[in-house]
């Protein structure tokens, strides 16, 4: 049987340009703080300062640029608990972190009552493609891989991956790439509760994934929605698209706290509270 919609809901915080470090402790405190029921299902969306994430089964050789380029590009590093590899998040990305317990949202499968880590992966990737698409951009899933991909176009530009380490790999392969990475992902769960997220490329400055392999993946290029359109995309147009079709695919209302404040109930948010938790991979 169903769950009726109104029986749950998501609020939707828009914290705009964070560094990794404070969203990092925001969802930290989040976390503790939905295992206590102190809050419900949060979704964050923000964009981060430049930088290089290492989620726990990262490759170091995969961030391909020496300090030094790093430093003269503002590029932070940081290793990570979420699952996956090396990735990018900067300026004219949105980054969607979910704080859900999973407990509260059923299953289609026959075998669970509730959600479990691959259809919460499956449903993130489905709130990728919706999006995408109500921007008349045509996405898809790849079988083996987490993410949201597009047809790319012979000929259509799309950055390649590891270009300042690989200048000898093939134009050709770049050019003859059959599928493009629109949007990332990668996920931590403790104890039911979510955290990271999504992380979908809007206006970003492609040239940084030149910085390392994304995701570990050699053969396949990058894009962005604004690099697919022509045109440069209202990032709070996919912002509201986004959190409209979070609420579609976990069958959510969506809610619009005032601040922060409002949904804490604290000014002393930063504080990092530690859960004693233990990782679970996705």
């Amino acid at each position: 049987m169903r769950t009726d919609v109104n029986s749950r809901f998501i609020s939707v915080l828009q914290l705009g340009a964070l560094d990794y470090s404070t969203g990092l402790r925001l969802q930290e405190k989040l976390v503790v703080l939905r295992k206590e029921g102190r809050v419900g299902d949060v979704l964050l969306l923000l964009e981060h300062t430049p930088v290089i994430t290492l989620g726990r089964n990262a490759k170091s050789a995969n961030v391909v640029a020496a300090p030094e380029v790093l430093a003269s590009r503002g590029v932070e590093v940081h290793e990570c608990d979420r699952g996956g590899d090396v990735t990018f998040h900067g300026p004219g990305q949105l980054v969607a972190y979910p704080v859900f317990d999973l407990r509260g949202f059923p299953s289609a499968s026959a075998s669970r009552k509730t959600l479990g880590a691959v259809e919460f992966v499956r449903r993130l990737e489905e709130v990728l493609v919706r999006t995408c698409a109500e921007f008349g951009i045509e996405t898809k899933r790849i079988s083996g891989l987490t993410g949201v991909w597009t047809e790319a176009r012979i000929g259509s530009g799309h950055v390649g991956t590891g270009a300042l380490a690989r200048p000898a790999e093939s134009k050709t392969q770049q050019l003859n790439a059959s599928e493009a990475k629109i949007a990332a992902l990668g996920v931590h769960i403790s104890r039911g509760v979510t955290s990271h997220g999504v992380a979908l490329n809007v206006n970003t400055d492609l040239s940084f994934f030149k910085l390392i392999i994304p995701c570990g993946i050699t053969s396949k290029p990058v894009t962005s929605m604004q690099k697919e359109l022509g045109r440069v995309v209202p990032i709070q147009d996919v912002a509201h698209t986004l959190s409209r079709n979070f609420g579609i695919v976990f069958e959510s209302q969506i809610l619009w706290p005032d601040s922060l404040d409002a949904l804490l109930g604290t000014n002393s948010w930063c504080a990092n509270d530690g859960s004693g938790e233990t990782a679970q991979d996705s």
